[in-house]
């Protein structure tokens, strides 16, 4: 049982590390060569209207005004609006629609990882040296070193050209108008009942889950067997062995429990990278999620959208970790103290 004390303290702990990075990213953007007012205005506006924006982002004021400006929008989830990507949209409402995109495919990702990745782990620690150890450890080797730049336009080339089996690009078939309450293709097919839907957008969303999966699985996998290896030699598992006890028991029962601490932080790791935007996934894929967002901002200076993307990619790491150390605790209770 996870004490609360313990949940409090690393909540509290969570506060310095946002400052940290609302300031990071406060400098690094003010500190930064070039006149954000310029490019946002672009290069032949002329001056008053170059000036109007200054005063419209606060540039005009002392930088210590601007930065409690910063910190107190931040604070109320206010980053401003949008100058290009989505001219004079609040960059909370562009952030909270394009969110659930990358949530989706995160978590989808995540799962084929994890059901894929443990079993095929565990397999090949209780086979250890053995041919289907040898195999299992070549393909994640192979699942790690393939970049997804790579794999995705692979698996376009033989899924969707030649085999035609799949789409390309998208979410859902642009036939169909569903109604978006989630803004997850999926979830919303299933909640209104549409089986045509559901199944297009399962079709449409299965190769970037699968480009994400392969690698998140052979990361997975990886980990699991080096961590399971390292506990089935552990002198309590042989006095357990030595007891009479099987050895799946064994495994099962005492392994498998300490073994999962390592992996774990593994999966809260890369679901956190994941949710930050898999930015390759969604441009190879064309699917407008947190990923795309942030390369778009980026490329055309929109300063606020650039600054919430920053923001909401430091927040979900940090609930990840959070999660992580309530998880460690539950496994091992003795990491509170």
């Amino acid at each position: 049982m996870v004490s609360g004390r313990f949940v409090l303290k690393r909540v509290l702990l969570l506060v310095p590390v946002l400052l940290g990075v609302a300031t990071f990213v406060f400098a690094m953007l003010h500190l930064s060569p070039g006149d954000p007012a310029r490019l946002i205005a672009g290069r032949r506006a002329p001056e008053s209207f170059v000036q109007q924006v200054r005063v419209e982002l606060g540039l005009d004021r002392p930088m210590y005004v601007q930065y409690f400006d910063f910190l107190t929008d931040v604070a109320q989830l206010e980053f401003g609006k949008s100058y290009q990507v989505q001219q004079g949209e609040a960059v909370k409402d562009i952030l909270i629609n394009r969110f659930p995109v990358t949530l989706e495919l995160a978590i989808l990702g995540q799962i084929a990882g994890i059901l894929f990745g443990i079993p095929l782990g565990i397999i090949s620690a209780v086979k250890q040296d053995s041919w289907t150890d040898h195999l299992t450890r070549v393909g994640a080797l192979t699942g790690i070193s393939v970049p997804i730049f790579w794999s995705g336009p692979l698996l376009i080339m033989l899924f969707g050209v030649y085999l035609n089996w799949f789409p390309t690009f998208g979410r859902i078939g642009t036939q169909y108008d569903v109604p978006w309450v989630t803004n997850m293709v999926i979830l919303d097919t299933a909640m209104y009942l549409e089986l045509d839907a559901f199944i297009s957008a399962v079709k449409h969303m299965l190769l970037p889950t699968l480009t994400i999966g392969i690698y998140s699985m052979a990361l997975i996998s990886r980990m699991m067997r080096s961590s399971l290896v390292e506990v089935i030699r552990q002198d309590y598992m042989r006095t357990a062995r030595a007891k009479g006890q099987g050895s799946r028991i064994t495994i099962m029962k005492h392994g498998l429990r300490n073994a999962f601490i390592p992996v774990i932080t593994v999966i809260g790791i890369q679901f956190g990278t994941l949710l930050g935007g898999a930015i390759l996934t969604e441009t190879v894929f064309t699917i407008n999620g947190i990923g795309t967002l942030v390369v778009e901002a980026i490329n055309s200076s929109d300063y606020p959208v650039v600054q919430g993307t920053v923001l909401l990619f430091a927040l979900l790491f940090t609930l990840v970790n959070l999660g992580v150390d309530i998880t460690y605790s539950y496994l091992d209770p003795r990491i509170e103290q």
